[in-house]
């Protein structure tokens, strides 16, 4: 047997507590909790009083960016992809990135985490990215702090305060389209709700948001709640179902294929009923040409520019800026009242392009052309 001198032994010790240090620093890296303000709060609003501020070691660009997108079989998903690579040809945005990539994983988690992973390993600044759920990207976090990697999560993002988010407030919009619907048809009666794509945090903060006005007290709504995907050709699919074994409705409630939807109504022959829906211009022009008949729209924005803002929030970030924790994005809407052709819908473009994006206080205005021109393919 070797015996280890004491003052080998002090060596040793003072070594394993060294490399005990630099793990524990590595296991600790990623952004600072500080105070804020932040920077653009015009754009980057926090999203309440309490949210904290995050700051990154500020690095020297042109930056490495990619968006690990999840589902894409919607228009709005499609938009996005494509806003996102038109926002990143801009000659002042092009001149901060170095390399851009997309990726659309699907509906499992296990493949946006490994495709997120991926990205980390190859080096890349910041990761932008949909998440396919709400839960299960811990241990991605952590790997994303260890190697000082920016994840940035927006629209259906995560159930955590570790990483920089960027969304609307979807239990506003839910509570939004049941003000609506009470609004303009009582407080009482059948209603239909079309919901997203389960799983994640958009379509459940939507839902509970409706559900908190239409089930108060003081309502009696009876609600046939069906899954849309948010998709037109599916929630025209289900409306015309639950048409068919409900009969009448008096109100709706869309969180996406609201163009759908509403032709459900109109090929069963229903009288046109207060609708709340997405921004889709297919529904724009149907309520500016019904709204007269009965169809009394509001129509919210969960905007596709969302991509490109979070884009914006990870160079700020990465150029050492302190950011909101959970930045909020006003949410962008109309109503019957409130339409105008070429200003919030267009008649001249297609039904599943949506209409909200453009956000003068975050310098970031993107053209339909442009957004259209766009290719809705992954780049590699």
């Amino acid at each position: 047997m070797k015996f280890i001198s004491k003052s080998n032994m002090a060596n040793l010790l003072l070594s394993a507590g060294l490399m005990f240090t630099m793990l524990s620093g590595q296991a600790l890296a990623g952004p600072k909790v500080v105070s804020g303000p932040g920077a653009l709060p015009s754009c980057f609003a926090p999203w309440a009083k309490d949210t904290t501020f995050l700051q990154w070691e500020k690095r020297k660009g042109p930056y490495k960016i990619a968006v690990v997108n999840g589902f894409v079989g919607n228009s709005w998903r499609i938009q996005m992809v494509q806003t996102v690579k038109a926002y990143v040809e801009q000659p002042e945005i092009k001149a901060q990135i170095s390399e851009f990539k997309v990726v659309s994983t699907g509906t499992d988690v296990a493949a946006q985490l490994g495709a997120i992973e991926d990205f980390i390993n190859q080096g890349y600044d910041a990761i932008i990215t949909i998440a396919v759920s709400p839960a299960g990207f811990d241990r991605v976090i952590r790997i994303a702090d260890r190697n000082n990697v920016i994840l940035v999560p927006f629209d259906n993002i995560l159930d955590t305060t570790d990483v920089m988010m960027v969304n609307e407030n979807q239990w506003q919009m839910g509570e939004m389209a049941a003000e609506h619907l009470i609004k303009y048809a009582g407080k009482s009666g059948k209603v239909l709700e079309i919901r997203g794509l389960a799983g994640n945090t958009v379509d459940r903060d939507r839902h509970l948001g409706f559900r908190s006005i239409m089930e108060a007290a003081g309502n009696d709504f009876d609600i046939v709640e069906v899954v849309g995907n948010w998709d037109d050709g599916q929630a025209q699919k289900v409306a015309a179902d639950a048409l068919a074994i409900h009969g009448k409705f008096m109100g709706m409630y869309v969180q996406g294929g609201s163009t759908g939807a509403v032709r459900a109504f109109m090929d069963a022959g229903h009288d046109f009923v207060p609708v709340a829906g997405e921004a889709e211009n297919g529904f724009r022009k149907l309520i500016a040409k019904h709204a007269k008949d009965g169809l009394i729209g509001l129509s919210m924005g969960q905007t596709p520019g969302l991509g490109a803002i979070s884009v914006k929030a990870a160079l700020s970030a990465l150029a050492g800026n302190k950011m909101p924790q959970l930045i909020a994005i006003p949410i962008p809407f109309v109503d019957h009242t409130t339409l105008k052709d070429g200003v919030n819908y267009w008649a001249d473009l297609d039904d599943n392009f949506f209409t909200a994006n453009e956000f003068p206080a975050c310098d970031v205005n993107i053209s339909a052309v442009d957004i259209m021109a766009q290719t809705k393919e992954d780049s590699h």
